[in-house]
């Protein structure tokens, strides 16, 4: 299923999103629960592509990827050095490996170029779940390109891991907002797994003296956690949200008529 985000909803008529049409109709299906961001006016349901009209495409990264897999390592790498602070240096091997275990997302830009990446984690046996490595090429930054991103990502950690808590560690002042506009709350290191093989993985960051030197309870970055046990909305599956934009439509009709 593909989710069309409209960048002018007030050219499109009878367009009514999924919250409205539950309102309208007072549909309740307590078998069926998905998360609901409060940023977005679509539920989190599976699909594999989010096309936006701007001609940039959110994908779950494949093998026909991993050509970018050694360009997106080296970004990744440069823009900690400029910042001065951390992303984990990775391998092209390990994006290779999410990509192909379907646990990455990747945004296309109109030219066939990357655009963005992240890539999951799981940990404490999938009771956590990492959204890691956020990157976006220089040449498609100020264009929406990490919200694709943040956005994408955490969509495919609730449908790969519904029941996991869902986390990140950030120095960015933009990505803190969109995680709080995807329901995260900053908490305390000790809220976060305590994985050895997770924290071996700020071993190449520049500031991993600091977080040894204080016991891995803090450090420069914030961490942040979404909790699905506080998230959780009935909706409608698919087929029936189809059904309702249908007597939606309808019901548009009529009060034109009236």
């Amino acid at each position: 299923m593909q989710i069309e985000v409209l960048k002018q909803p007030s050219k499109t008529k009878n367009i009514v999103n999924a919250r409205t049409l539950a309102s309208l109709l007072n549909y309740s299906n307590p078998k069926r629960k998905v998360t609901m961001s409060s940023s977005l006016d679509v539920p989190l349901v599976k699909g594999k592509v989010i096309e936006l009209n701007s001609g940039f495409k959110a994908l779950i990264a494949d093998e026909t990827h991993k050509r970018f897999a050694a360009d997106i390592c080296d970004e990744m790498y440069t823009s900690a050095l400029a910042r001065g602070t951390g992303i984990s240096k990775r391998k092209p091997e390990y994006l290779e490996h999410k990509m192909m275990e379907g646990d990455a997302v990747i945004v296309i830009a109109p030219d066939g170029n990357w655009a963005g990446f992240s890539y999951i984690g799981a940990w404490n046996n999938n009771q956590f779940v990492s959204n890691s490595g956020l990157i976006v090429s220089p040449n498609y930054r100020q264009a929406g390109v990490a919200k694709m991103v943040k956005k994408r990502i955490f969509e495919l950690s609730r449908e790969k891991y519904p029941n996991a808590q869902i986390f990140g560690l950030t120095t960015g002042l933009a990505v803190m907002k969109i995680n709080s506009e995807l329901g995260y709350e900053p908490v305390t290191y000790s809220e976060l797994p305590q994985d050895d093989a997770f924290w071996e993985g700020c071993k190449s960051c520049v500031n991993f003296d600091i977080l040894t030197s204080k016991g891995r309870k803090n450090c420069l970055c914030t961490a942040m956690l979404y909790n699905p046990a506080e998230h959780v909305a009935d909706i409608k599956p698919a087929a029936k949200v189809r059904e309702m934009q249908v007597y939606a439509n309808r019901a548009h009709r009529y009060a034109g008529n009236a």
